[in-house]
């Protein structure tokens, strides 16, 4: 589960508010938020960590499959799954993707990871399972590797103002609409009819977003 928002929201606003007006832009309002562009990723290690190590790790593919670890048999079964999307709409790999993540076991970091936060991989994902940012990661990536576009997609860490506790989901901007990829929802579904989510902060791999 994201812990500390509060903080890193904090941080994170300080980056805004002291970077150059050429680097703020307003961004797609998510949830009924006003928000804030940056180009500075700094503040998110976690995500940056996630992607530096994604990109290290496509080393797999000369990796045995005899390791006990995610291996490059693992490796070739995400691949095979995503070339049976290649060619279809966007909608049938939105939600083919959304329900093949889904499909993991959901697995608090402590217990996963023995830390209070980590955000993983897709190939630490597919090995260890995870919990909701590491769902909207895969899922990132998995669109990604399908053509999906960086500007077209967002991770969008929020407060669930339900359950009273920090989220994170994955929006995908097709067209005109706004659809929201989310471990707690079976099918994937428009941003508008979700109305308990309170935005903190989105990003891709190259902005984040503060929502006020």
């Amino acid at each position: 589960m994201i812990r500390n928002l509060a903080h890193i929201a904090f941080a994170a606003l300080i980056g805004v508010l002291s970077a150059s007006p050429d680097a703020l832009a307003a961004g797609t309002p998510l949830f009924g938020s006003k928000e804030v562009r940056s180009k500075d990723l700094a503040p998110f290690t976690k995500w940056t960590g996630a992607l530096e190590r994604y990109f290290d790790e496509r080393t797999l593919l000369e990796a045995p499959c005899e390791k006990t670890e995610f291996n490059r048999c693992h490796l070739r079964q995400w691949k095979d799954f995503l070339g049976l999307l290649e060619g279809k709409s966007r909608m049938v790999q939105l939600a083919a993707v959304n329900r093949y993540m889904n499909d993991k076991t959901y697995i608090i970091d402590p217990v996963n990871w023995g830390m209070k936060d980590y955000w993983a991989t897709p190939f630490q994902f597919f090995d260890k399972e995870g919990d909701c940012e590491d769902y909207a990661i895969a899922k990132f990536m998995s669109l990604r590797a399908l053509g999906f576009d960086n500007d077209d997609m967002r991770i969008v860490v929020l407060q669930d103002l339900n359950l009273r506790i920090p989220h994170a989901v994955l929006v995908v901007f097709v067209g005109k609409r706004t659809l929201v990829l989310d471990n707690q929802f079976k099918q994937v579904v428009p941003q508008a009819i979700i109305r308990h989510y309170k935005p903190i902060y989105s990003l891709n791999e190259e902005y984040w977003w503060l929502h006020r």
